[in-house]
């Protein structure tokens, strides 16, 4: 495995190395939120993207590699 290579040129945009804490947290507040509408018996339940928003998260999308930056290709 020390020669692999990615096999798909699209990188995120920061140095941020994943998402996986934002999306815990996110997922956290949506079953709590989602938990005391059921506890209220309301019938109307929200939207996991109306209840975090991912534009807070620690990336900011990703993008394709140019083939110049080809030792961004490394895993």
């Amino acid at each position: 495995m020390s020669r692999s290579y990615r096999k798909t040129k699209i990188q995120g945009n920061t140095v941020a190395k994943s998402e996986k804490e934002d999306k815990q947290k996110a997922n956290r507040k949506f079953r709590r939120v989602v938990k005391e509408k059921v506890n209220q018996l309301e019938n109307e339940l929200p939207d996991r993207r109306e209840v975090s928003n991912v534009w807070n998260f620690a990336k900011d999308g990703k993008r394709y590699i140019s083939s110049i930056n080809v030792k961004y290709m490394r895993k």
